[in-house]
């Protein structure tokens, strides 16, 4: 006690976080009363821990326990008349309290408890009020409750603040306060200003002066400067002290880096906010680097979530159920703000078990939180340090690392983008697993690939077995190109499967499908069916002789494959009726879908079934795709064999014979894949009418920081060939994006705004009717979406003119980031804002591709799709143990960005399924001790799998694909790579 009294406050809020077990104790401060002095050796002074840092949103905590704390402090500002509201607001307030303290309503038991207990100045006024909430609330666990109370107090002007007396220039009395998104000013408990911090170039003090410069605004009527007058300077530097910290922690990146000492004088303070900014406590959490404890609610008759002794049968156990379907507030309670800052779903499970394949269907104070200033300082005006800090300022937390959200009503909650659940088109799949780097941190468990399911012991074939097998391959280049095409043969067969099998007899049990679209579906898929069958048998069978599996004394006859090969691609060509007919099915399925709402249900509901692994649309153009596999094998066979070898001829023919093909369906191809991007961006998007449109081309999504009134938010882009469209990441069941406005870009003008707004990689898109600031997440994200909108300038440009307006609803933001956001602040009583009904809502959709870039920060472009069609590879590989040098063998298909596992190649589904965007793909180094052959590495933050092939082919082949998921390559080279291949 002795050493504690010595140290500085710092030292002991970290022994209270270490004592409470608190992960996100950056939140907290230490807090005391103004009017005492600390001594030397202080007596009887309180110390109180309180909330020090509010997030805008509370669903950015991401721990129980944080969120028990942030309930603790409403329930104590409610009480002491700090957090003021209506009279409905405060009763609905007090009914969570109640039903985290006692539990399920009683009305005897509610009026003795509040009879005992006063959660506010005149409570019995509300008393009645209070009960007839608490009643509402029947099943709602203390975990839930504090959700609840939280959701509700966020939304009050009140929330968070602390009042710092002070006047103005002409002498009135006024009241400054700091929050999230920047400082405000109020008269009593009226909020009449505020100044954002992208508003704000400098802040300082000088005496009891408090000074606040602004960026200039030609078309704003306040002074270069602001001036407020204080009490002392002592009121006046703690409050520019608050001010720095709470810039440092929502704007930064990372800590601010200390102010070098002078070597003679100092001029102005040397003040600096330690600690860690939200974004790197965000990033820590989502980590996972943590065990989570029990904790013991004081004033709660019930148990805690994570006190209980049976673990909760909900997936993300973290987030409570009742955040999964929240509902409209009670009139005159505070409602959603219209403007809230996006937020990010919750992190999955690492781990889902599941069951059995299916079968076949035929069958105010002074805070000592984070910073401590020097014991002496220059008075001077204070300003280096939110100047340095709006130097180093980079975008806010929420537009690079979004935090959890709860999931709204789906079966698996929303995964915290990285990795997603098999279904990823957007379907639930409870009993799937998941490999998941941002892992929500109570159900931080092994990797999903050492589960049982992926751990079987009669799986994995051993080291030993692995290595004799090996030695008798044949090791010409020709056999794994070979055996490549049977691979992926199994694979295609079981993506017509999909359509010829399961989806068959889904629309068989329902009269949902019309006669004429089931006619144009199934036999046109049937014979393909039918045809791959045999050509994989003898495929098949060509391999055997060729490993010697069979009749090895006539061996040598059958080391080719050319062959086979031809004859089947002249096969195929007999077919080609059917390959016509497939765009045509496609077409015919989605106008079928836009009219019968009997069959948009069905083919929803199929795509929730976890044979159903991409999206339904994709699996019908499957067969166009399959014809440039054949082509690029052709193509490497053919480079491969000298002239004088006796497969080369039959190779060549082949490869023209497919060569032929491919181009006869190549305009049908490029058409069909932009017709299918629509129609699933489609589902992703809400507030739009009329997206696929005759002549739209969708050319690039990604997730972007917009600059407006609240600072930077991370918005979603969509970049089409006539228009550029930002969303915001919805609330509802269904996890789509919620568009906000639409820029034309007929007319618009794009320049890098860097220097001009302090943000990193920072553009400014000029419209005819509106202008938007953005910044990307890295240099070479901005330089891709620059390429990428300028072209689509210059399309625009050429075409007729400006596009007509296709928005249902939402009209465009035109609201510039300096100015005032009255629209933006939430006002307990807006009522405009209640939620949708979760019964009108589309199925979950927390896991396609949108989400993948939004959770990644990144975002991916139609020639990046178009690619990575030409890049799909199935085959076993060999997973290394986490804990051990021991290798599982799993049958791995790469598609679609992402890698699906199985325990073999006869399996329906996948097991688990890891989308490589934002994954770096490397060979391990020497110091991993990894002593194997052709053994490739993918690593994501603090995630890491080690993988490796059977031989060197198959090594450089799978680096090949992989590389193109985790690497971008620029629209020059994509295009002369399209040339050289026609497609």
């Amino acid at each position: 006690m002795w050493l504690l009294q010595r140290a500085p406050g710092k030292v002991l809020l970290d022994a209270v976080c270490n004592h409470l077990n608190l992960v996100e104790g950056d939140y907290f401060g230490l807090e005391f009363p103004d009017h005492k002095k600390i001594t030397v050796r202080p007596k009887h002074v309180v110390v109180k821990f309180v909330v020090k840092f509010f997030p805008p949103d509370h669903t950015q905590l991401q721990e129980e326990l944080t969120r028990y704390l942030f309930a603790l402090q409403v329930k104590q500002d409610l009480a002491q008349g700090r957090l003021t509201c209506n009279d409905t607001s405060a009763a609905l307030l007090i009914s969570h309290i109640v039903q985290s303290e006692i539990g399920d309503f009683d009305e005897a038991s509610d009026r003795e408890h509040l009879a005992k207990n006063k959660y506010i100045p005149q409570q019995d006024a509300l008393e009645d009020k209070i009960v007839e909430f608490h009643h509402n609330h029947i099943g709602q666990t203390p975990a839930e409750s504090d959700f609840q109370l939280l959701e509700i107090a966020r939304r009050l002007e009140m929330y968070g603040i602390r009042l710092h007396p002070a006047k103005d220039r002409e002498g009135t009395k006024i009241n400054l306060a700091v929050a999230n998104t920047g400082i405000l000013v109020f008269q009593g408990f009226t909020k009449i200003n505020a100044f954002n911090w992208a508003k704000v170039r400098k802040l300082s003090f000088k005496r009891k002066r408090f000074l606040i410069k602004l960026r200039p605004d030609a078309n704003s009527s306040y002074q270069d400067t602001l001036e407020f007058l204080m009490a002392s300077r002592d009121f006046c530097k703690s409050f520019w002290k608050i001010c720095v910290e709470h810039h440092a922690f929502f704007r930064l990146f990372e800590e601010p880096k200390p102010k070098p000492k002078p070597v003679l004088f100092s001029r102005g303070s040397s003040f600096r906010f330690s600690g860690r900014t939200q974004k790197q406590v965000l990033d820590y959490v989502k980590e996972g680097g943590h065990k989570k404890v029990q904790f013991e609610r004081k004033h709660s008759k019930i148990q805690s979530i994570r006190s209980l002794a049976t673990p909760p049968t909900e997936p993300n156990s973290e987030v409570p159920k009742q955040a999964q379907q929240r509902a409209s507030p009670p009139p005159g309670a505070a409602p959603e703000p219209a403007g809230a800052a996006p937020g990010a779903a919750p992190a999955a499970p690492e781990e889902r078990p599941s069951p059995a394949p299916p079968r076949s269907p035929a069958g105010g104070g002074k805070a000592a939180g984070a910073p401590r200033a020097p014991a002496e300082e220059e008075e001077e005006d204070g300003a280096a340090a939110a100047a340095a800090a709006a130097a180093a300022e980079d975008r806010s937390p929420q537009s690079k690392a979004q935090p959890p959200q709860p999931s709204t009503g789906s079966l698996t909650g929303s995964p915290h983008l990285s990795e997603l659940s098999i279904n990823s088109q957007g379907g639930a799949v409870p009993a799937s697993v998941i490999l998941s780097p941002n892992l929500s941190p109570d159900t931080k468990q092994s990797s999903p690939l050492v589960s049982p399911l992926l751990n079987d012991q009669a799986c994995p074939r051993t080291d030993d077995e692995e290595e004799g097998r090996r030695k008798r391959f044949p090791t010409d280049k020709a056999y794994f190109i070979a055996k490549e095409v049977s691979t992926t043969e199994r694979t295609y067969l079981k993506d017509l499967e999909v359509i010829t099998s399961w989806f068959q007899s889904t629309v068989s049990k329902e009269d949902a499908m019309p006669e004429a679209l089931k006619s144009l579906i199934f036999p046109n898929f049937e014979p393909l069916h039918k045809f791959h069958t045999s050509f994989l048998k003898e495929t098949e069978q060509r391999l055997a002789l060729w490993e010697g599996r069979s009749n090895a004394h006539i061996r040598g006859d059958y080391q080719r494959i050319g062959d086979v090969l031809l004859k089947n691609i002249q096969g195929m060509k007999q077919l080609a009726a059917h390959l016509w007919k497939h765009s045509e099915a496609l077409e015919a399925l989605e106008t079928g879908i836009r009219s019968s709402r009997r069959l948009e249900n069905l083919c929803r509901d199929f795509e929730l079934q976890k044979v159903c692994y991409l999206p339904l649309n994709t699996f019908l153009l499957r067969p166009l795709h399959r014809l440039m596999h054949y082509k690029q094998v052709l193509e490497r066979l053919c480079k491969h064999h000298p002239p004088s070898h006796p497969d080369f001829r039959d190779c060549r023919a082949a490869l023209a014979e497919i060569t032929e093909m491919v181009a006869q369906l190549h305009g049908t191809m490029i058409k069909m894949e932009n017709f299918q991007k629509l129609h699933e961006l489609k589902k992703d998007l809400i507030g739009i009418d009329n997206l696929v449109i005759p002549g739209r081309e969708f050319i690039r999504l990604g997730s972007l920081s917009k600059l407006s009134g609240k600072g930077l938010q991370q918005r979603m882009f969509f970049l089409f060939n006539d228009v550029l469209l930002y969303t915001s990441r919805g609330l509802t069941a269904s996890n789509q994006f919620k568009v906000h406005g639409q820029l034309p870009l007929y007319g618009m003008t794009i320049e890098e705004s860097e220097d001009e707004w302090g943000v990193p990689h920072c553009l400014t898109l000029r419209g005819q009717r509106q202008s938007i600031i953005v910044a990307a997440s890295s240099r070479s994200e901005m330089e891709k979406w620059v390429e990428d909108i300028q072209m689509a300038i210059d399309l625009a440009e050429k075409s007729s003119g400006p596009t007509p307006e296709f928005l249902a609803s939402s009209p465009p933001d035109n609201k510039s980031p300096d100015e005032a956001t009255v629209a933006d602040q939430e006002s307990e009583d807006d009522l405009s804002a209640s939620r949708t009904s979760l019964e009108r809502q589309a199925p979950h959709r927390g896991n396609t591709m949108v989400h993948v870039c939004w959770h990644r920060n990144t975002s991916v472009s139609m020639v990046d799709f178009s690619v990575a069609v030409e890049n799909q590879l199935s085959g076993n590989l060999l997973r290394k143990f986490k804990n051990s040098n021991g290798w599982q063998k799993l049958w791995v298909v790469f598609t679609n960005f992402c890698l699906f596992f199985y325990k073999s190649h006869q399996d329906n589904h996948p097991l688990a399924s890891l989308p490589l965007l934002g994954y770096s793909l490397t060979i391990p180094s020497e110091s991993e001790d990894i002593h194997k052959d052709y053994v490739f590495k993918l690593h994501f933050k603090s995630h890491v799998y080690y993988f490796r092939a059977e031989s060197e082919y198959t090594f450089e082949r799978w680096m090949e694909v992989i590389r193109s998921a985790t690497s971008s390559a620029s629209r020059a080279h994509i295009l002369s790579h399209k040339e050289s291949h026609v497609y």
